[in-house]
């Protein structure tokens, strides 16, 4: 859990090597109450928020051992939370926070980041954490089994050329 809270929405986030997982996603797509889920299991998850025109920070893309996950939400239903957000928080000024076509741009060009670096995406919407930490949770034992398969092999005999 110390893990989790001291690497949450962008914190530390050029120390990211010693996570588990590292979830990436826009604002408002359950990156850290997942990844709370995730900590009350014993996973180090940090995550980091993709915010447009913002590069993400190195230490994501140079994280090596984390297994890193987009989530995503569908561009009408993140527009709505984000309204609702901005009610509760009485905030009136004018921004392109809860504009569906600002958002659509924002959830495009975060999915397409991912795509790029080849990174798993779930697509949160109407999904419960449970159910998003729960496949995550799949996936990092998948990469587990995977890594012990490969260490466990025998070496395979070259073959001169």
């Amino acid at each position: 859990m110390k893990y989790t809270l001291a690497h949450d929405d962008g914190l530390a986030a050029d120390d990211l090597e010693g996570a588990d997982v590292i979830l990436v996603g826009v604002s408002r797509a359950t990156k850290t109450p997942t990844c709370m889920y995730l900590a009350a299991r014993g996973v180090k998850a940090a995550n980091v928020p993709v915010v447009p025109g913002v590069p993400l920070p190195d230490g994501v893309v140079k994280a090596k051992a984390p297994l890193v996950v987009g989530l995503t939400v569908q561009p009408r239903v993140l527009a709505e939370v984000r309204s609702s957000r901005l009610r509760r928080l009485a905030e009136d000024s004018p921004s392109s926070y809860d504009e569906i076509e600002a958002v659509a741009r924002e959830v495009l060009e975060a999915r397409r980041m991912c795509a790029r670096h080849g990174w798993r995406t779930i697509d949160v919407t109407n999904r419960p954490i449970e159910n998003t930490a729960a496949f995550i949770l799949d996936l990092l034992k998948q990469r587990q089994a995977t890594t012990q398969a490969s260490e466990e092999a025998p070496p395979q005999p070259s073959n001169p050329a």
